[in-house]
């Protein structure tokens, strides 16, 4: 009895003993959870710490780098702008700088051409910091997925890096970029960046800034650009060296009219043009490019105006070409490449031809009597081949086209003229304008206003004095009128066969055409006169009447002026 006693005692504290290990091991597992509740906190709470000390340090980081950012000062180089010389009628005539550029105030830029250039680079530019987060992820997604290179660029970006950072890619680059950026949108205002961007952002064809562009592209100034041309500038920033090409590539002229197209259509949708405007835009025409050789005529013009316009300043040259100067010179652009254009084609003909081996000089100028503006100044056919200029310069025999001035009293600075054997057609032009003026003597001058940053810096006024009197100038003009009748005073003279002179005037105008022949300089000879080909005396009835027409048509328009052919002297 009590061994079985014992053995049910036993058998009923198993199960006893086996819930006591039980409950011990759940209070075991339960403790070892809430330890590791408790360490899991305890590490996700480390990690967020960790993280928010990262975060604060980065923050703090970026704080004291933003603090320390300074927004540096413009590249010398984007600050060097070029001189632009224009005529009398503000057609563009030429330039000369290191880089074709000029600043222009934003307030002389189109509306419409700043809205286009936004819609093109940066629709969110008014509204931005300065960066674009999303345009930034886009651009880096683009990259990292083989979508390949995508701009993430605002137009402050871009700015910052054309005119203020070197073009270097890297990561420290991009980030000062991006500092200097936000800084830059914090302490200036989006009119003060765009004008920035709009004066330094190349556009092809050599042009830096939109003014510079908008004559290299349309041939006017940035403030007449249409709907349609800024438009089409706009369109070309994105890859200028592609789009320059436009309107002489047909390919390259089909894919910017696309993306013109584009920009257009944005700007409609923000509302920056109507939509008659956009209805009426039609695709501009270019001008060709690659332009064709300018060293022919103008380049003479513009040496005569830019030795003008320093000395008016006070300045060099050097100082001039890149100071961002508009030099508004007297001459007739016009007039002027119908002059070289009518002297290249006349042609000077036999029974006598020109000796072998000599070539024809053709000087031409044309001034206001009494003002001294020069309206053409012809100094030779190719500057190129001949940079002295024939008509500033060039000592051409007088000979009898003199002889009216020694029947009238001269004053300074005409006093020594009867005794020059050689003058300049400039100063004979402007002694011929004395008589034409009624003795008055206007110094000749070639530029008329110079301005910069829309500031005029200098106007010119005529230099006039008396040089001789009225009875005098009479007697000038009727020693001409007896050698022709006509209701013109036109003189033609020369010395022997050797130079020819021509000259026609009145109140209004004063042509001077001289016309001699040399043979070229050869080894240590120097250039020899040469005798004139038949002729031309022809030419220069024809350069003086066509100059004449052209610049004072109500007055001459209908008088027919003839060759002069039997009084001139020395041309056979």
């Amino acid at each position: 009895m009590r061994a079985l006693r014992s053995a049910g005692t036993q058998g009923a504290g198993r199960p006893t003993l086996r819930r006591r290990a039980r409950a011990r091991l759940g209070r075991y597992l339960r403790a070892r959870r809430v330890r590791a509740r408790r360490t899991r906190g305890r590490r996700l709470r480390r990690v967020l710490i960790a993280l928010l000390v990262l975060l604060l340090s980065l923050v703090g980081a970026a704080v004291v780098a933003y603090k320390l950012t300074v927004v540096p000062e413009p590249h010398p180089e984007t600050a060097m702008q070029s001189t632009v010389f224009v005529d009398t009628h503000g057609d563009y005539l030429g330039r000369r700088g290191p880089v074709d550029r000029q600043e222009i105030p934003l307030s002389q830029v189109p509306r419409h051409v700043q809205e286009a250039v936004i819609a093109a680079e940066n629709r969110s530019f008014r509204t931005d910091t300065g960066i674009s987060p999303s345009a930034i992820a886009r651009a880096a997604w683009s990259t990292v997925s083989g979508g390949g290179r995508q701009g993430g660029s605002t137009i402050t970006q871009q700015y910052v890096k054309n005119a203020l950072l070197s073009p270097e890619q890297s990561l420290s680059r991009k980030a000062r970029e991006a500092l200097i950026a936000i800084k830059l949108d914090r302490t200036r205002s989006k009119d003060e960046i765009l004008q920035g961007y709009l004066n330094t952002v190349y556009f092809g064809r050599g042009a830096a800034g939109i003014q510079a562009a908008a004559r290299n592209y349309f041939g006017v100034d940035a403030k007449d650009l249409t709907v349609s041309q800024g438009a089409a500038l706009a369109a070309i920033v994105n890859i200028p060296s592609y789009y320059e090409k436009a309107g002489s590539d047909a390919k390259v002229t089909t894919k910017l009219t696309d993306r013109w197209e584009w920009v257009l259509d944005a700007m409609a949708d923000s509302g920056a043009i109507t939509p008659a405007q956009r209805t009426a835009a039609r695709f501009p025409a270019f001008r060709f490019y690659p332009p064709g050789d300018t060293d022919g005529q103008r380049q003479y013009l513009i040496d005569a105006a830019a030795a003008e316009a320093a000395d008016r300043l006070g300045i060099t040259q050097d100082e001039l070409a890149r100071g961002g100067y508009t030099v508004r010179t007297t001459f007739d652009l016009t007039a002027q490449d119908a002059t070289a254009e009518l002297v290249s084609d006349e042609p000077v003909d036999p029974p006598r031809p020109a000796e072998k081996g000599t070539r024809l000089h053709t000087a031409v100028v044309a001034l206001v009597p009494g003002d001294g503006a020069v309206r053409v100044l012809y100094g030779g056919a190719d500057y190129a081949r001949q940079p002295f200029n024939d008509a500033l310069h060039g000592a051409v025999e007088a000979g009898t086209a003199l002889e009216p001035f020694t029947a009238a009293k001269l004053g300074a600075p005409l006093t020594a003229l009867p005794r020059r054997t050689a003058p300049t057609p400039l100063d004979m032009a402007a002694a011929y304008a004395t008589a034409a003026a009624g003795g008055t003597h206007a110094q000749p001058y070639t530029v008329q206003k110079i301005t910069r940053a829309g500031r005029t810096l200098f106007t010119a006024r005529p230099r006039t004095r008396t040089a001789m009197d009225r009875f005098g100038a009479g007697t000038i003009t009727k020693v001409l009128h007896a050698t022709d009748p006509s209701p013109l005073t036109t003189y033609t003279a020369g010395a022997g066969t050797r130079t020819l002179w021509q000259t026609t005037y009145d109140p209004r105008l004063a042509v001077t055409v001289a016309l001699f022949a040399q043979h070229p300089a050869h080894g240590k000879h120097p250039p020899r006169t040469a005798q004139l080909p038949a002729g031309s005396s022809h030419l220069a009835a024809r350069v003086t009447a066509d100059v004449r027409d052209r610049l004072a048509p109500p007055a001459w328009g209908t008088v027919p002026v003839p060759a002069q052919t039997s009084r001139a002297r020395g041309t056979g």
